[in-house]
């Protein structure tokens, strides 16, 4: 891997980790507000409530993550192909283009 290569990973990697902890910040935030408005609540049931509350949001969101994460790969991948495809029959109408102007410039230069 190059040193760029090395940089824009550790970049990526970085944005990850800080959007992560956004993500779990917000769900902490989300659950504590949830339990403020159950005001019959002893402190120890609140905590285990937020507690349940922000282990399944985030478990929802990974799993999200994971599915929209294979969904991209799936599309670069059909993409790619599909750029593939089309790149071969841009050359292929090029190479046809130049073929036909060589012979119709060597049928013009033979009269």
């Amino acid at each position: 891997m190059s040193p760029e290569q090395d940089v824009e990973s550790g970049i990526r990697q970085m944005e990850g980790y800080l959007l992560w902890n956004a993500k779990v910040a917000a769900t902490r935030a989300q659950a504590e507000d949830f339990t403020q408005r159950l005001d019959w609540l002893t402190t120890a049931q609140r905590e285990e409530i937020e507690r349940v509350f922000t282990e399944e949001r985030l478990t929802f969101h990974k799993a999200a993550l994971a599915q929209l994460t294979a969904r991209a790969r799936e599309l670069r991948e059909e993409y790619d192909q599909r750029y593939a495809r089309l790149k071969a029959r841009c050359l292929g109408v090029c190479a046809g283009g130049v073929g036909a102007a060589i012979g119709l410039f060597s049928y013009v230069a033979q009269r």
